[in-house]
């Protein structure tokens, strides 16, 4: 047992008037602690349901980000500052994920772009970014650091496997499966950059507070360039269904070393591609659609690739306004270009 681990644990579990938010600092070293295993399995699991229930600040959350930077893997040395499209890790479970589509689109125009995620993950245990890409014909696992290093500067997109690539992160699943309920660690994967250097983040959420929660985070970790998006079941995929709450944040025009946020709301039907959303009922029918969006064919799922894609687009600086950007994501999938993405990694690994 830690005593020096059951002191930080003391802190944030102490109930609802005598418990106290952790310093930057110290949620670093309590984050680091049980990546590492110097916490035994019940003060992990004790301070992640005690820090679910105090609910994270995103002082803390900045300093379980610096772990994550100081012992997690990197990608680096792309052409131009990549976009990194996170996901929820333990997957989708009503909706049909878009974040592949939108990753191969950006791609296939040259924006280098990073996805990450692990297998099947609790609690949901949805189906996750992993286990689609090996239905594409494209396995992840086992392929090095450095050897995906070589496939993301070819390709422009690389992909960080959790197990394979960070498995000291691996150390808290199990934990995570027994308390039953999300810990403060899955809003943390939701704005990781596994980028060595400047990169867009595009971070989805459900509930509001837990946007202001990224806000402060990413501005303390001078992480300038990010999206936040109340997406489909907390991912960065723009529903159609409603409006689309939106927030940029942009180095400032007039000082670079400040940023500025902008709140932004689309309605998908003054574009033409409001609709249902596309219910995920099994991987064997995801996987047909999307090889379906893939050959070009329409439909309900080719218009949420396509929203989502020009949406993103945009936001990369390859068009100049979001029409520009829809008009483009619908050339790239009808004329094959995304498929054609989709062959070249697959003939890269």
């Amino acid at each position: 047992m830690s005593d020096r681990f059951r002191t930080l644990l003391k802190k944030v579990g102490s109930g609802t008037h005598t418990s106290a938010a952790l310093t930057r600092e110290e949620a670093a070293e309590a984050l680091r602690m049980m990546l590492q295993q110097e916490a035994t399995p019940v003060q992990v699991g004790a301070f992640l349901i005690a820090h679910r229930i105090r609910r994270p600040t995103g002082e803390e959350l900045a300093g379980m980000l610096d772990v994550y930077a100081e012992l997690g893997p990197h990608l680096t040395n792309a052409v131009r500052p990549p976009m990194i499209l996170t996901h929820p890790y333990d997957g989708r479970s009503r909706t049909v994920p878009m974040t592949i589509l939108t990753g191969l689109i950006l791609s296939a125009t040259g924006v280098p772009t990073i996805l990450h995620g692990g297998d099947r993950m609790p609690t949901k245990e949805g189906i996750c970014l992993h286990e689609i890409w090996q239905q594409l014909g494209i396995n992840w696992e086992g392929i090095s650091l450095i050897r995906m290093q070589e496939i993301f500067q070819t390709t422009d997109l690389g992909f960080i496997h959790l197990p394979t690539h960070f498995p000291l992160a691996m150390n808290l699943v199990g934990p995570r499966r027994e308390i039953g309920k999300r810990p403060p660690i899955a809003t943390l994967e939701l704005m990781w950059s596994p980028y060595l250097g400047d990169a867009t983040i595009a971070c989805g959420y459900v509930h509001p507070p837990t946007e202001s929660m990224f806000r402060t985070a990413l501005e303390l970790r001078n992480q300038r360039q990010f999206i936040t998006v109340k997406g489909l079941e907390g991912s960065c995929d723009l529903p159609r269904d409603r409006t689309c709450i939106i927030g940029i944040n942009r180095p400032s025009i007039d000082n670079p070393e400040t940023s500025t946020f902008e709140r932004l709301l689309l309605h998908p039907h003054d574009y033409g591609y409001g609709g249902k959303e596309v219910p995920l009922n099994s991987l064997d029918e995801l996987i047909n659609n999307i090889k379906a969006v893939l050959e070009g064919e329409p439909g309900e799922l080719m218009q949420a690739a396509i929203w989502n894609g020009g949406f993103y687009l945009w936001c990369a600086g390859v068009c100049a306004d979001i029409e520009t950007g829809l008009k483009h994501a619908q050339e790239l999938l009808t004329q094959g270009m995304v498929a054609q993405k989709l062959e070249a990694i697959a003939n890269s690994l």
